[in-house]
């Protein structure tokens, strides 16, 4: 008769003991990096501390801006401790920055000014930098030595001479005057050299090859590739021409061809001191710049790994 009971301990596969237990991997801490390099908890914790901090700082004046261009007449600004939520909050404050200035005219201006700085840096800086990236000729690299070396030079130092320049031409008073120094940045030269040097030749040969000349190798190889970088320019070209002050107030004398920073100078002075109306023409100011960004963050943030052959 067959014994038919269950043993009590079965045979262990050969090659391995039975008292031979599989062991747990020993626990990986729940914090990484992007490396996969494991993150003890005391330093996570000053990291987003850090991080906590660098918003406050960058991010904090522009709520307090948003917050007191919020607020009534009633209500007060310089309360201890500082309140960030209004009590009762009103749009009436941006109304009344019509009524004392021409915010919408001044911001017509500016977004003129700004995008004919935005043409003019984008199509300039690329010709220009794939040139310096690019081709073969003679004095190449003291070119590329220029445009760094105008990176160090002051723009206070040369204003002078730029005012000079533009009342010869007779562009003093004029948003064409505003536009001409800084149509083409020296950084965004820079920028797209380095992004066209990130490409690989092969490809660009590959097009000489089969008959394409340098216009069509820029056209529809290299330009198609540094989006990113493309739209880099867009964006500091676009916060710089919306942003500058100092420019447009010594060139520009006719209060209607004003830009919005030189016009937003009028809410505080000697017949007007509301900062409510000055917190909120800033932040009719600043929107545009938001919704740039917003629009565009896709390609800059993509504008750091340019060069890269896709698939």
């Amino acid at each position: 008769m067959t014994d038919i009971t269950t043993p009590a301990r079965q045979s262990a596969p050969r090659g391995r003991s039975a008292d031979d237990t599989p062991r747990r991997a020993p626990r990986r801490s729940r914090f990484t990096d992007e490396t996969g390099r494991r993150v003890r908890p005391v330093e996570l914790v000053v990291r987003y501390v850090l991080l906590l901090v660098v918003l406050a700082l960058t991010i904090g004046p522009f709520l307090w801006q948003l917050s007191t261009s919020l607020k009534g007449p009633t209500e007060d600004i310089y309360s201890s401790p500082p309140s960030f939520l209004p009590e009762h909050p009103t749009l009436h404050n941006y109304s009344r920055v019509a009524d004392v200035i021409p915010v919408w005219d001044y911001a017509l201006n500016s977004l003129k000014v700004a995008v004919a700085s935005v043409v003019t840096n984008c199509v300039g800086s690329a010709l220009a930098g794939y040139a310096l990236a690019r081709l073969r000729y003679r004095g190449r690299g003291v070119a590329t030595l220029v445009f760094i070396l105008a990176l160090l030079v002051p723009a206070e130092s040369i204003i002078i001479a730029q005012f000079t320049t533009m009342r010869s031409l007779e562009l003093n008073n004029t948003l064409i005057g505003v536009v001409l120094p800084g149509c083409i940045g020296a950084m965004n030269v820079l920028l797209m050299r380095n992004a066209f040097l990130n490409l690989p030749h092969e490809v660009e040969e590959a097009a000489y090859v089969d008959g394409a000349n340098v216009w069509q190798r820029f056209l529809r190889i290299a330009l198609p590739s540094v989006k990113g970088t493309l739209a880099v320019v867009a964006i500091f070209a676009f916060m710089g021409a919306w942003d500058d002050f100092l420019w447009p107030l010594i060139v520009l004398g006719d209060p209607s061809k004003f830009t919005l920073t030189v016009g937003l100078n009028y809410l505080h002075g000697t017949f007007a001191n509301d900062q409510r109306l000055v917190a909120a023409g800033t932040v009719i100011a600043v929107a545009p710049l938001i919704v740039l960004f917003a629009c565009l963050q896709r390609f800059f943030f993509r504008g750091v790994g340019e060069g890269a052959v896709k698939g």
